[in-house]
This record gives C-alpha cells, structure tokens and sequence, in this order.
C-alpha cells in the first residue's frame, strides 16, 4: 500500500479539489498519511495568485525530498498549470498535473510512472465543469460544494483566469443533488464555492443564477444551513438581498472583494464598479440584515497607489459597516497587465500600509463581536478546542467557545454570548 502525502496552497476551492483527490486515493487503496511524515508520493496542490505562493510551492517541494529523497514529488493547482515548464525542471519532481486533469490523479498514480512528465492541457479551451464526488471531509459538520469555476473577469493584478480557465458551472441539477449528498451525508453546513461564484449559471442552457441556485434549495430545505463564498460586488444584487432577508436556511454571510476604495485604482484594476457603487450595496444589505457578517478583499500597494489614493480606501472602509478585512500587500505576477505598470510600489510602504489596515479590522471585528455580548445564538459545534472548550460557528459567521459535553458535537445549539473579543465571542449553553 503506497502512502500518499497532500498539502495544498491557497483558496478553499484548492482545498476542496485536494479533499476529492485524498478521498478518491483512498478507494484506490493508497494510504493518506500527514504531509510532515514519510510517503511514497507527495501530491503538492499550488496555488500562484502571487509570486510568494509560488516560491512557497517550491519551498514544499524541497521539503517532500528532504523526508523521503526517494519519493514521487507531484506538482499540480494553478502554479502547476501556469508554468508546467518551469517546474518539471526542479530538482526532484516526478509528474506536473494541471488543473483539468487534477481530478483523475488517483487512476494516473494507478497506473505507474506516466511517459509524460508533464500532464496540462490548455484550459482556456475548456467549456464545462462538474462537481468533484466528495463523501467526507476531515471535519465532518461544514462542507465546501464547487459549484462554479474559472472567471471571465481578467482584473489586471490577477493570473486566475489563465490558470482555471473561462467560467464554467456545474450543471442545475448536479449542484442542488451535491446539497441533498452532502446533507444526507450529516453535515449541517455546506458552503458553496468558486473562483467566480457570483457568475454561476450564466454559462448553462437554459442559463441559472446563483439566485435561483438559493431559491431552490431553500424552498426543499436542501441542508440546515447553507453558506455563500465570495460574490463580486456588482453581483449582489436587489433581488439576492432581499432574498436573503427572508431565507431561513442561508446564512447572514457574505465576503464581497473591494480590493480599493479609491475609483481611480479601480480602473487600473479594470474592476466594474466605483467605490461609491460599493458603499451603496453594503449599506442595503446592512438596512436589510442588521447582523449580517460582511468580509473584505483589499490589495495594498497596487502600482501607482499614492498616499491619497490610499487614505480614500482607508476613509471609506473606517465609515462602511464591514465587519472583517483580507489584506493582501500586492506582489507583482508575470504574465498580468499590472506587472508591466509603472510606479510599482515601495515594499517598505506596503507593508505600512497593510498594517494599518489590519490594524482597521482587528477594530471593525472586536467591535462586530462586542454588539452580541448578551445575545443568544445558534451556533453549529465543530470541535473541542486545546483549552478542553467546545469551538462553533454561528450562522453569522461569529467563531464561539464555550464548555459543553462531546454529545453537542456536530449539532446546532443555543449559546448565550457572555465576552468579546476580535478573535470571536464566548458564551455558555442555553439548555435547550
């Protein structure tokens, strides 16, 4: 029985492609052994969103050798489909796989030794996606259902489209069943995904939406909760908020990417909306769902940022009603327009730059948390903590600990918030 290491870079899509790969190794009598120990074959899931994560790919690559030099070193994910000739040359690498191709690792580890050293086919010219089969996942109470891949977007920080390709949903009918599975399976949550969620359906005959997705898993009550990724701005519309107003299974939650609140960086972006677009649609949605978990992307430091344009996004992210921001300090990729841009920022100004906007969130989360000290609130229980304290989640996206017994785990309680801070709330258990 060969053991087969996996780790994997980047976003939950990644995560959940590596979850599939890991089950279907597992059927194939191969056994999953942790990434730190010794395996016959390290499968390293990359992800190339910035130089960074490729040079963190490579770094995981030298660490696979170093426990075992013997190894089969398999590269894949998005750095694996964007510069497969860069790394097949790396000391020690056995296979490059691409992003299409990821899916049937399990038979080409079957089969041996590939002639080919390199698997990747050109994703652009794929039109169609499906839905990974999934049974289980490690942490059996919140599933990640990939609903939707590739984005037509092409932002001009982002190499994304070049490495999943065009937009591609998974089919109506395929998606609501892979609720219903994973529901039937016991998870009380499934969050849906994808590298541009809020496109879903628009490439289907006849064509869905992410709305219509909702609407019908809600009317059938597919799963006890249902959670959204991340949907563009200009993606959310009158119709989803209102929508989500009344839903009862949908989560007030939503991570909806700003990346600058300044217009003139928004053009060089090539983002469709202006600032003020954006100040519109978190407020709707605030006057709708008063309790509603907003999250934010912004990238700092995008070439030709001046310290104006920087104080704009500051000033509008200190008035909006955001609850937590993703701070990103911009990091030049090869092969996207910004990296031919001149003015390319200082790193020392970034790094400023990006403390003070954590500094921001840090505030906006204590300050979220706080307003449910005294609240009770349905939390999903997940794990017990090191501390010996039950971990969950809240529909609104609040992590809580609180002391309970095991026969709490993977089941919705009521917790009454007692204390606050910007790493989550605590509470105790209301007797139900």
């Amino acid at each position: 029985m060969q053991r087969v290491a996996i780790t994997t870079l980047g976003c939950k899509i990644n995560q959940f492609e590596s979850a599939a790969i890991s089950e279907s190794l597992d059927k194939e009598g191969f056994r999953i052994v942790p990434f730190g120990e010794e395996a016959d074959v390290y499968v390293i899931n990359t992800c190339t969103v910035t130089a960074k994560t490729d040079a963190e790919s490579r770094r995981l690559i030298r660490r696979a050798l170093r426990a075992n030099p013997g190894a089969r070193v398999v590269v894949t994910g998005c750095y694996a489909q964007v510069a497969p000739g860069e790394l097949k040359e790396l000391p020690g690498v056995s296979l490059v796989v691409g992003n299409s191709e990821k899916k049937g690792l399990a038979e080409i580890l079957k089969g041996g030794v590939p002639a080919e050293k390199v698997l990747v086919s050109d994703i652009s010219r794929e039109r169609s996606t499906e839905a990974l089969q999934l049974e289980s996942f490690a942490e059996h109470t919140r599933a990640f259902l990939q609903v939707q891949n590739g984005c037509d977007a092409f932002c001009s920080y982002c190499i994304v489209p070049y490495a999943r390709g065009r937009s591609r949903s998974v089919p109506f009918p395929q998606a609501l069943e892979g609720i219903r599975t994973f529901a039937a399976k016991g998870f009380r949550e499934v969050v849906l995904t994808g590298i541009h969620l809020g496109g879903y359906g628009l490439d289907l005959d006849p064509p869905a939406t992410l709305l219509t997705l909702l609407e019908a898993a809600e009317a059938e009550r597919c799963v006890q909760r249902l959670r959204v990724g991340s949907v563009e701005p200009q993606e959310v519309t009158d119709e989803l908020i209102a929508f989500l107003a009344r839903a009862e299974s949908v989560c007030p939650h939503l991570h909806i990417p700003l990346q600058s609140g300044d217009d003139r960086v928004l053009e060089r972006m090539a983002r469709r909306y202006t600032a003020e677009y954006f100040r519109q649609t978190v407020e709707k949605l605030v006057a709708a769902l008063p309790d509603i978990f907003i999250g934010c992307d912004v990238i700092v430091g995008f070439p030709g940022e001046s310290d104006d344009e920087f104080r704009t996004t500051v000033r509008l992210l200190e008035e909006l009603p955001v609850t937590a921001l993703h701070v990103f300090p911009y990091s030049r990729r090869d092969g996207t327009p910004a990296a031919r841009m001149a003015d390319q920022v200082d790193p020392r100004t970034i790094r400023a730059r990006g403390e003070i906007l954590r500094a921001l969130s840090e505030r906006k989360k204590r300050e979220f948390f706080g307003r449910f000290v005294g609240r009770e609130l349905p939390v999903l229980v997940q794990y017990r903590g090191r501390n010996g304290l039950l971990v969950g989640l809240s529909r609104n996206y609040i992590p809580v600990t609180f002391a309970g017994d095991e026969a709490c785990g993977n089941t919705e309680i009521t917790v009454r918030i007692t204390d606050a801070s910007a790493e989550g709330c605590q509470g105790i258990i209301i007797p139900g």
